[in-house]
């Protein structure tokens, strides 16, 4: 059989922990076991890259950049409660109008309401 029949190409779906790699009788072992680069083209580097060491961070470092950002934060919040206070002094209450001694409206007569405004209504027409 020719090996052009058996062709397959791979395509990541999710992680392959282990494969097992198929040589016909005459083919030489290889020499190395594991491939820097996986046995497909999109893998290359991939050791490299997924198990990359942590960077060593200082404790010290750390809770100092913390502590800062803490302050930042507890400084900004500071302020915008100030601008509302300060937005809220600023707004000038407008004051009420004046309020309108009791007289009556011109065109009514003494204190006799108008027809229109009285209960009594006339039904003899």
């Amino acid at each position: 059989m020719a090996s052009e029949e058996f062709l397959v190409q791979f395509c990541k779906i999710c992680d392959v922990l282990q494969m097992i790699m198929v040589k016909e009788e005459g083919d030489s072992v290889p020499d190395e076991v594991e491939y820097r680069h996986g046995l497909t083209p999109p893998m290359r580097d991939a050791r490299r890259r997924r198990f990359r060491r942590e960077p060593d961070l200082n404790p010290e470092l750390v809770w100092r950049a913390e502590k800062d950002l803490q302050n930042i934060m507890a400084a900004v919040e500071h302020e915008e409660d100030g601008e509302e206070n300060a937005r809220n002094a600023s707004k000038k209450v407008e004051p009420k109008p004046p309020e309108k001694p009791d007289v009556p409206e011109a065109g009514t007569a003494g204190g006799e309401p108008d027809r229109s405004d009285s209960d009594e209504s006339d039904y003899s027409i």
